[in-house]
């Protein structure tokens, strides 16, 4: 079984990918399956979070390259950035998750904050998209542009 135990810049060399859930992608020890059938563990520092396009080196010097899931996700566009705040305020109050760009917000879906945020007037889209939330404000940086 490969054993990554670092995340590494680049992907030259990359024998395949590892797709992966949000809620995976936080995890510093996991057992997983190589998107070729490989098994291979996770074995990480505390606090690595793996972003879509990140690297992982293995033990025997194999790079993976990782790759975000498609995950059920709740999506509020929004016309100002007013409207931005305000939703992003009543989603940070209950600590969700949240990918949040210029005029949106992705959050895990979850039906009753669906309903919380139509009663305050906005559109809720259940979709299956990737999802990059942000790391918090303790978390690691992610430098990825939003669009």
């Amino acid at each position: 079984m490969l054993k990554f135990n670092r995340k590494i810049n680049g992907t030259h060399g990359a024998i395949t990918t590892l797709t992966l859930p949000w809620s995976q992608r936080t995890k510093s020890r996991l057992r997983v399956c190589l998107d070729n059938g490989e098994e291979a563990g996770l074995f990480l520092e505390r606090g690595v979070i793996l972003r879509d396009g990140d690297s992982l080196l293995a033990e025997n010097n194999t790079v993976v390259r990782i790759r975000a899931a498609a995950e059920t996700v709740s999506t509020v566009r929004c016309k100002t950035p007013l409207q931005l705040a305000r939703v992003c305020y009543h989603l940070g109050n209950r600590h969700v998750d949240l990918e949040i760009s210029e005029h949106q917000i992705r959050y895990p879906h979850d039906h009753v904050l669906d309903d919380m945020i139509r009663a305050m007037g906005f559109s809720v889209v259940v979709e299956q998209v990737p999802i990059e939330p942000e790391a918090g404000a303790y978390g690691t940086t992610h430098g990825h542009h939003h669009e």
